[in-house]
């Protein structure tokens, strides 16, 4: 197979809302000891949850589509050659974040979500950020535009909010935590010059505030492919602007470079010309 069509969409994303019911809720705030471990610092966990969800996924996306490959983060974890050169197959890609969010999750904070992105011949081709909580789904095939799904079935379309035409009038997220300095200083104390600022330490509820039009930006120095493919792109579809730090176009295979997503080009400019004043 070398696309998807609606019933593959569909099928994705039953995926994620099954190992969310049997794999993540589950142990949300009932995680024992020694179920959380430290990878490199105490801001960056993983679980039982993250590595039972994951196994799951990925069994389930091998049964169903033999021939792709399948890139998660736990994988890379044990195995960082997994990201040698993946981006460039003409098989499906599959890119799975299996708990987004996990220190808020480990912490028993309801701001979590699984992500999983489909990539195809170098570019993303479709993205899904399920809420397990929530029990919803944000979703986009490019082309295709973006959508909120209901548990109900009820859909209905993203759009990222009107600009508003002055960084002292936006609300966005920017994580300056993995800037090296004096960027980092610079970003956090500019962040300040904005109307409001938001920081859930996780990039797929931050998305999910982008694409349905409540915040105006979001910001991110590291650049690994499950925590942006399925974000971005459901930003673009939802009309957003999304480039990397210097204005070039972010694509699967970049793990550095930063990346912006913005309501429109205009805004874009504003945000990245404030945040980096000296």
């Amino acid at each position: 197979m070398t696309s998807l069509n609606s019933a593959d969409m569909d099928w994705l994303a039953a995926l994620l809302q099954d190992v969310g019911t049997a794999e993540i809720m589950p142990r949300f705030r009932n995680l024992g000891e020694g179920d959380v471990q430290q990878k490199t610092s105490a801001a960056d966990l993983v679980t039982e949850a993250d590595v039972n969800a994951e196994r799951v996924i990925t069994g389930a996306l091998l049964e169903r589509f033999p021939d792709s490959l399948v890139i998660g983060e736990e994988a890379v974890a044990d195995d960082p050659k997994l990201l040698d050169g993946w981006s460039r197959t003409d098989r499906l890609a599959f890119v799975i974040d299996p708990i987004d969010g996990t220190f808020n999750f480990a912490s028993g904070v309801a701001a979590f979500g699984v992500m999983l992105s489909v990539v195809k011949d170098g570019e993303t081709i479709a993205g899904i950020i399920h809420d397990p909580v929530g029990k919803d789904w944000i979703m986009a095939e490019k082309g295709g535009g973006a959508i909120l799904r209901r548990l109900d079935g009820g859909e209905s379309g993203l759009k990222v909010a009107e600009p508003v035409g002055a960084v002292n009038r936006m609300i966005g997220s920017a994580s300056w935590q993995y800037m090296p300095e004096p960027e980092r200083s610079t970003i956090a104390r500019n962040q300040g010059l904005c109307l409001g600022s938001v920081a859930y330490r996780c990039a797929a509820q931050e998305y999910r505030l982008l694409c349905g039009g409540h915040i105006h930006f979001a910001l991110y120095n590291k650049l690994m492919p499950w925590d942006h493919l399925a974000g971005t792109l459901i930003a673009a579809e939802a009309g957003g602007h999304v480039r990397r730090f210097d204005g070039s176009e972010y694509r699967p295979e970049h793990l550095d470079g930063g990346v912006l997503a913005a309501t429109d080009p205009d805004s874009w400019n504003m945000i990245r010309e404030t945040l980096w004043r000296a």
